[in-house]
């Protein structure tokens, strides 16, 4: 289809049906090899077999929305890195990797992360350099072909509105979500009716929870939250299973069948955005998929 069509049917999508996200990106691409302190965004370019396998694999899993490898990839983030200066190569290659596995035929979502800092007055990031650094990143990966963006792992409303806004500045649609609590709020304090209001204020046309503490059923309880506060399609991206911290190191315990066991509960407040997030794998997605056929 061409992408005109493509973003007629996307459209479609978001308001009135399913698209299956993928999962964990940057666990699996570590566990094909990684060192310390090593960019993943940087493998968009400097190994882009492992990025490609990567999203075959969700592909295959049943994945109709396949997102960038660029979570990190803003300037900002990637200065960690001092790489900041190749963030537009990175995010276009990046979205280019992604659209060449999705074909025609599936969508490309591309991935934009917080940048790691605390907006001033709080802390030394400002807002114009917030902003700067996610529209550039936006921009990328518009030029690099995909069809909307997912903001995502957002504590801070205040940041994640700026993400928003710069790829709504694009014209794609735009989901956005904030990462949840066990108390029900960000770690900033935000309440789900805060973030519904404030992520469409800024321009999202889909909003919902990503990441977090939580388990995927208390994602459902976040999500029902939402639901109350907008007549918005909703995103649900819950972990596999709350994060436990273990001598090795945190641990998602989630197996693919428990993670799917909350896939009806999402569907009936009518999550059209679902996927997974931190532990989770190709076999959870197809689980996933499985229990929404």
């Amino acid at each position: 289809m061409t992408r005109d069509e493509r973003a007629a049917q996307l459209n479609e999508r978001l308001q009135h049906g399913l698209l299956i996200c993928d999962g964990a990106i940057g666990t699996m691409l570590s566990a094909a090899g990684h060192s310390a302190g090593e960019s993943l965004d940087a493998y968009n370019v400097t190994r882009p077999d492992a990025v490609r396998a990567v999203h075959r694999a969700y592909r295959e899993a049943g994945s109709t929305l396949i997102t960038t490898n660029t979570f990190q990839a803003s300037s900002i983030s990637l200065a960690r890195h001092n790489l900041a200066a190749r963030a537009p190569e990175f995010n276009r290659a990046g979205a280019q990797l992604a659209r060449e596995v999705a074909g025609d035929d599936l969508f490309v979502a591309g991935d934009i992360g917080p940048t790691g800092m605390i907006l001033a007055p709080y802390g030394d990031l400002t807002e114009s350099e917030a902003w700067g650094s996610f529209d550039e990143q936006a921009q990328a990966l518009a030029e690099g072909g995909v069809d909307m963006f997912i903001v995502e792992t957002f504590t801070d409303l205040a940041e994640a509105k700026l993400a928003v806004a710069a790829a709504a500045s694009t014209a794609l649609p735009v989901a956005a979500s904030l990462s949840f609590d066990p108390n029900g709020r960000t770690v900033f304090g935000v309440t789900p009716r805060q973030a519904a209001e404030g992520l469409a204020e800024a321009g999202a046309t889909v909003v919902g929870a990503n990441c977090g503490t939580i388990s995927p059923a208390e994602m459902v309880e976040i999500l029902r939250q939402f639901r109350e506060a907008t007549g918005l399609p909703l995103l649900a991206q819950p972990n596999a299973g709350r994060p436990q911290r273990t001598d090795s190191g945190t641990v998602f315990p989630g197996t693919p069948e428990d993670f799917a066991v909350s896939a009806p509960a999402f569907r009936e407040l009518g999550v059209t955005l679902l996927g997974g997030c931190c532990g989770t794998t190709p076999r959870h997605i197809a689980a996933l998929a499985a229990r929404l056929v």
